[in-house]
């Protein structure tokens, strides 16, 4: 079955249990919940702390989503690594484990010359038969990609080879820029937990990868601006972002710690377990802040 790659399409945050090992109850639980909601397919990317696993752990990781998925949408599979090699094994293994799509950052170690780069990515398109979605993360890893090298990426492989997730600052106007650049051909997804979702989707992407746990409230918004009405989106958006806000002011640790703290909240989640070291830790107040807004969020959900 062909699952278009569009709408919404989440990232999974991945369960560990007091041993270090995946959670596989509470995966089968999110997922899920994923589907339930309304989201159209799932991602594994930075905030599965994709970074942190093992290589078998990695492969082992897409290959449960698959499984688990069972069929309900796609399943996008992040291979982005620190050398050739090691992408194209990921993708090689997502590819032949039933993945529907591939997304790759960029090497995060060191700031690759864009003929580098271009190897990079020209080698992953080539490799696999699947679409790969250049992700720009940016903001919080690893070193921004100009729209000149997007658009030749485009340019060489077409709109449905290569798609984009920018995630780089100032992300609307790159959005605007690579989708005038491209002529309009560029695929483009929302990212960054969906702080930019409606202005995203003013500019032309096709679709968002949020975090789940936030996600009732983007599949939400995600419909209100399908339907055309702003002010369900806007008054869906006023706590959702403010909650995204809090996560961004620790980079990819806050998101985590956060999102996972609103995972148990919810009962999907019964581990808030994160993989070693990280750099931040969820403080009393900033949880205090994201209850009270998390229930706004809730009550202006029922309403809808």
């Amino acid at each position: 079955m062909t699952h278009p790659i569009a709408g919404v399409l989440p990232v999974l945050q991945t369960p560990f249990n007091s041993e270090d090992e995946f959670l596989v109850e509470d995966l089968v639980r999110e997922i899920d919940w994923v589907f339930e909601t309304g989201a159209h397919g799932v991602c594994c990317a930075m905030v599965s702390e994709i970074l942190r696993l093992t290589t078998e752990e990695r492969m082992q990781l897409h290959r449960l989503v698959v499984e688990i998925t069972g069929g309900r949408g796609p399943v996008i599979a992040s291979v982005g690594a620190e050398s050739l090699k090691q992408t194209l094994q990921f993708a090689h293994d997502a590819e032949e484990g039933g993945c529907h799509a591939l997304m790759a950052i960029p090497p995060i170690t060191t700031a690759l010359p864009e003929e580098a780069l271009a190897t990079y990515f020209r080698s992953l398109a080539k490799e696999v038969d699947l679409p790969v979605i250049v992700q720009d993360a940016s903001s919080y890893v690893g070193e921004p990609l100009t729209t000149d090298f997007s658009v030749r990426l485009l340019d060489e492989f077409g709109p449905e080879k290569i798609l984009f997730k920018p995630e780089g600052n100032p992300i609307g106007p790159y959005l605007s820029e690579l989708r005038e650049m491209s002529q309009g051909k560029a695929q483009m997804f929302d990212g960054s937990g969906g702080i930019y979702l409606i202005d995203a989707y003013r500019r032309g992407v096709i679709g968002t990868m949020p975090a789940v746990d936030l996600l009732d409230g983007i599949v939400s918004i995600w419909n209100a601006m399908e339907a055309g009405d702003d002010e369900a989106a806007y008054q869906i958006a006023g706590p959702l972002t403010g909650i995204v806000a809090l996560q961004l002011q620790a980079g990819l640790d806050g998101f985590l710690a956060i999102e996972k703290y609103l995972l148990i909240k919810r009962g999907i989640f019964s581990s808030a377990k994160r993989r070693e070291p990280y750099a931040w830790s969820l403080d009393e107040e900033t949880r205090a802040e994201v209850d009270r807004l998390f229930d706004r969020l809730m009550t202006t959900l029922s309403s809808q």
